[in-house]
């Protein structure tokens, strides 16, 4: 169920009508243990967003539930998916990327003013960032403990196509295993956190500083013709 806490707001709205609010797209692997959840705000100007459910079903995609909370940051729209073919929660970060660049291209379709505050404005909106990331201060990476058999990753870097599926790439490679997640889309930068363990334990020190020298190394190169998207 999704929890909701309401608001008035004052002369209906949550914001300077002239401030584009800033765009954000969650994808959470966490909160539900049979369905994606994947939250969509840009402050209190997104509709009801039937055409980004038709959009997700044409990724063979079900939407099993859809919400509408007002608070004082605007509207968010949370949906519940699950693969049409299995009825579970998404476990393709292909399709987890292919939902999040979706969302996003649908967003800028219907609300072009948000294109300057995306990264992905570069790539689907009519006007590119205004503002210039620096990647080497941007790029945050964390690990902690997080109970008996996992550890906690938390990753912060400018955003990019593609940047979900290369991240879960750069972690498979060094044969850890990423058990759950969630995967922000904020403005310019991406946020994630995995839940991640070597073989059902929690990563040693070693590994978690071979981990964060791995991704702190990608995120910080320039971007190739290699990227996934």
């Amino acid at each position: 169920m999704f929890n909701c806490r309401y608001f008035v707001l004052q002369n209906g709205s949550s914001s300077n009508s002239n401030t584009v609010p800033t765009p954000k797209v969650i994808i959470d692997q966490d909160s539900d243990p049979d369905a994606t959840i994947v939250e969509v705000t840009l402050g209190d100007r997104l509709g009801d967003l039937l055409d980004t459910m038709s959009a997700l079903r044409n990724l063979g995609l079900n939407v099993v539930k859809a919400s509408v909370c007002l608070d004082s940051s605007g509207k968010h729209n949370k949906f519940a998916i699950t693969k049409s073919s299995t009825g579970r929660k998404i476990d393709d970060p292909e399709l987890l990327e292919a939902v999040r660049l979706t969302i996003i291209n649908n967003m800028l379709e219907y609300h072009p003013e948000a294109s300057s505050q995306l990264a992905m404005g570069a790539t689907f909106g009519l006007e590119p960032p205004t503002e210039v990331v620096d990647v080497d201060i941007a790029t945050h990476i964390e690990i902690y403990d997080d109970g008996p058999e996992r550890s906690l990753l938390v990753v912060e870097s400018a955003d990019r196509p593609g940047l979900l599926v290369d991240l879960v790439k750069i972690i498979a490679d060094i044969n850890i295993t990423v058990q759950s997640g969630e995967f922000d889309t904020e403005g310019l930068l991406a946020k994630a956190k995995f839940h991640v363990s070597y073989r059902g334990k929690p990563l040693i020190k070693a590994l978690q500083q071979v981990l964060a020298n791995s991704l702190r190394y990608f995120l910080r190169r320039p971007t190739t013709e290699d990227a996934s998207f």
